[in-house]
């Protein structure tokens, strides 16, 4: 039993030792380029895709912006962001993996022209637990929660609040309908990280979002600086 469970060990290390290579030439490219490049993260249904759908409705006209959709079985994500008017978009079915993988995203990026990008978004598929230990080329990892969860999930699934920049909280307005406390979720994500910066909006009625787009702007005028939010990958 000790040596089967030393080759899992080691054939995982493989594994994420290449992930790692070809992520660090993606993060090149982006950076190359002058892209700014996030991955965002959370549980189905938590709001990836409608956050995107409103960022690129308010700001497609000021910001260049190219998407990865991923997702499990289907492409309907990245029509969705095509309808909301995403212009360099593409999709990724992992044909039932739960997460994205770097040479997922090169390949997609083959199919994307970065000239004149400003931020490049790869929204992950929907989960808390795989996609936090893979490297996408990505600067920040943003991980999404909505209040239709439990407030308790940063507690829950740390890995990803841990190696998260950003959290957005999403549905705000419906937290008047649940147990889920908003000053909760934020002490518990906080606990694990206390470096967060944290969002708190509705894709629903609009409240919150203000702020979310702002901040983007930030990062591609050079106000925000990712460097200093950046969070150390840790295996």
């Amino acid at each position: 039993m000790p040596t089967l469970n030393l080759k899992k060990f080691e054939f995982r290390q493989k594994v994420l030792a290449e992930n790692d290579r070809v992520a660090a030439a993606l993060r090149e490219t982006f950076e190359e380029r002058g892209v700014a490049s996030f991955n965002l993260v959370s549980s189905p249904g938590s709001g990836k895709t409608s956050l995107l759908e409103h960022t690129l409705r308010e700001l497609g006209d000021e910001l260049n912006m190219a998407l990865v959709a991923g997702d499990v079985q289907t492409d309907n994500d990245a029509n969705r962001l095509i309808a909301a008017g995403g212009k360099r978009v593409r999709p990724i079915v992992t044909g039932g993996a739960c997460h994205l993988e770097a040479h997922m995203v090169g390949t997609a990026m083959e199919e994307i022209d970065l000239d004149g990008v400003d931020i490049m978004f790869i929204e992950n598929v929907g989960n808390l637990v795989c996609p936090s230990s893979y490297d996408l080329g990505e600067h920040l990892k943003i991980a999404l929660i909505s209040t239709t969860e439990g407030d308790d999930k940063p507690l829950k699934y740390p890995g990803i609040f841990r190696r998260s920049s950003v959290m957005v909280i999403n549905k705000t307005d419906l937290a008047q309908y649940s147990n889920f406390s908003i000053e909760r979720v934020r002490e518990n994500a906080l606990s694990i990280n206390p470096g967060l910066r944290i969002f708190e909006v509705s894709c629903q009625t609009g409240e919150g979002l203000d702020a979310w787009y702002d901040w983007l702007r930030g990062v591609v005028a050079g106000s925000e600086s990712l460097a200093s939010m950046a969070v150390e990958e840790a295996r």
